[in-house]
C-alpha cells in the first residue's frame, strides 16, 4: 500500500494562484481617501496594513523543511483487517516518500525564486527581508511610516498630493512588479477620471480575493488571507457621472461631494466611479 497524502493544503495552493496573479500585496484593515479637485490637484491617503503575502508565515510554511518518513499501516487483503508491513513493503514507501519528497523540494525551489522575483531581488528566506523591504518603501516618496509588525503584515501611513496630469496607482514599490493596485486612477482625454479600487472586494467584480469567500477563513480563524476591513472615501467638487456606492454622493464641507464604501469580507463589487473635472 502506497502512503497516505497529505490532506489538500488549500491556503498554500491559494497562495501560488495569488502571487501568479500579481495579488502578492494585499490590504487589511485601513482607512483610505481619494480627494479630486475641479483645477486638476488630488491628494491620496492610505493608513492601515499591507500584507506582503511572500513574508507571511503561510509562504514560509510552503518553504518548510521536508517531512519525516512515517511507514502508512498496511491491510490483509481478504479479510481488510490491519497487519504488519513486510519489509518490502516499508522498502517501495519510503521509495515512494523520496520521491514524493524530491519533487516538493524542486517545487519549492521554483517557488522561492518566483517569491524573490516578486520582492524585487529580496530573499524572503532571509531574516533581514522584512526590513530591507521597508526600508526601500521608506525611501519612495508618501511612505511616511512603515513597521513591520510580522507574518507579512506592515503597518504605513502614506499620503501623497500633486497634479492629476497623469494616472496614479497605490501602492507601487520600487523594483517589484506592478502589483495589483488597491487604488488606481485613470485620467481620461475629456477631462473625466475614473476611479477603480480591485483590491477592496472580497468576491467578483475583478478584485483579488475572487474566489476565495466561499470555504476559506479569515487570518485570525488561521486561514492564511488576510481580513479585509476598512474604508475607502472619494472626495470631489467635480461631477459626479457614476459611483456604485450604497448611498450615493453626501454633501460635504466646503462645497465637496463625498462618496464612501464600506469594505468587508462580504464586500462584492469593488469600488469604482466616474467624475468629470473642469481641468
Amino acid at each position: 500500500m502506497l502512503p497516505r497524502s497529505n490532506p489538500p493544503r488549500v491556503a498554500l495552493a491559494l497562495l501560488a494562484c495569488l502571487l501568479a496573479a500579481g495579488c502578492f500585496l494585499l490590504p487589511g484593515k485601513f482607512a483610505s481617501e481619494l480627494t479630486l479637485r475641479n483645477d486638476g490637484t488630488f491628494a491620496f491617503a492610505y493608513r492601515g496594513d499591507v500584507h506582503v503575502l511572500a513574508l507571511s508565515k503561510m509562504a514560509q510554511d510552503e518553504m518548510g523543511e521536508d517531512a519525516k518518513f512515517e511507514p502508512v499501516p498496511c491491510y490483509d487483503d481478504n479479510t481488510g483487517d490491519e497487519r504488519p508491513c513486510s519489509a518490502d513493503e516499508i522498502s517501495v514507501q519510503r521509495s515512494d516518500w523520496a520521491t514524493q519528497q524530491e519533487a516538493a523540494r524542486a517545487k519549492r525551489r521554483e517557488d522561492a525564486e518566483m517569491m524573490r522575483k516578486m520582492l524585487g531581488g529580496i530573499d524572503p528566506a532571509d531574516p533581514r527581508a522584512a526590513e530591507e523591504l521597508a526600508e526601500r518603501m521608506r525611501k519612495q516618496a508618501g511612505w511616511r511610516s512603515v513597521t513591520y509588525v510580522g507574518d507579512g503584515k506592515f503597518v504605513v501611513d502614506f499620503a501623497i498630493a500633486g497634479r492629476l496630469d497623469h494616472d496614479f496607482s497605490f501602492p507601487t514599490v520600487e523594483k517589484m512588479p506592478v502589483a495589483t493596485p488597491f487604488v488606481a486612477v485613470f485620467r481620461r482625454a475629456d477631462g473625466s477620471v475614473r476611479v477603480d479600487a480591485p483590491a477592496f472586494a472580497a468576491n467578483t467584480g475583478g478584485g483579488p480575493m475572487a474566489g476565495m469567500a466561499s470555504g476559506l477563513a479569515d487570518k485570525e480563524a488561521g486561514g492564511g488571507v488576510p481580513k479585509l476591513d476598512g474604508t475607502f472615501a472619494v472626495i470631489t467638487d467635480g461631477e459626479i457621472l457614476a459611483n456604485n456606492t450604497d448611498d450615493g454622493p453626501q454633501a460635504g464641507a466646503a462645497g465637496l461631494k463625498r462618496l464612501s464604501w464600506k469594505v468587508t469580507p462580504r464586500t462584492v463589487s469593488a469600488p469604482t466611479a466616474l467624475i468629470k473635472l473642469e481641468r
